[in-house]
């Protein structure tokens, strides 16, 4: 009877420990986060509502990329002219780069003169984008708005 006890035990060990090297099923690696890297330029300006477009490329860790579209609109107490060269971003909790294009929500307050930067924390969802990036121009103020990344 013990032996048919160790017997019986040794075989649920053994399918248990092969189901572990199944391989994932397309549903699992859906669920799977991956983290994507932006790279972009932007020039904007704002009086009272604020406006910036430029553009960039986003690349994921999973291998996907692409060029891409940015579009920012808010408003506020602002005033200034600014440009940012070589920002960086870098986007989690997404499934893959299709979750990635869309709006952002943006808060944030400015103050430069002639170098400037900029540190933000923007969500879409579960999903967050945090920016940073030095430039040039005059900016002083807090504004809210939209941060949109989509495809050219």
């Amino acid at each position: 009877m013990i032996k048919r006890s160790m017997g019986m035990a040794a075989l649920i060990l053994a399918v248990a420990g092969g189901m572990t090297a199944w391989p994932v099923t397309h549903a699992q690696a859906a669920e799977a986060s991956v983290d994507c890297d932006l790279k972009f330029n932007l020039t904007g300006w704002s009086i009272l509502y604020k406006h910036a477009e430029g553009s960039g490329a986003i690349s994921c860790k999973n291998g996907q990329h692409s060029a891409v579209k940015i579009n920012v609109v808010g408003g506020g107490l602002t005033a200034g002219k600014f440009r940012i060269d070589n920002g960086k971003g870098e986007i989690t909790h997404v499934r893959g780069i299709e979750d990635v294009f869309g709006d952002y929500v943006q808060a944030g307050a400015e103050a430069g003169v002639v170098k400037s930067g900029t540190v933000q924390l923007l969500t879409k969802g579960t999903t967050s984008l945090a920016l940073e990036g030095t430039g040039e121009g005059i900016n002083l103020g807090v504004s809210v708005g939209k941060f949109t990344i989509s495809k050219p």
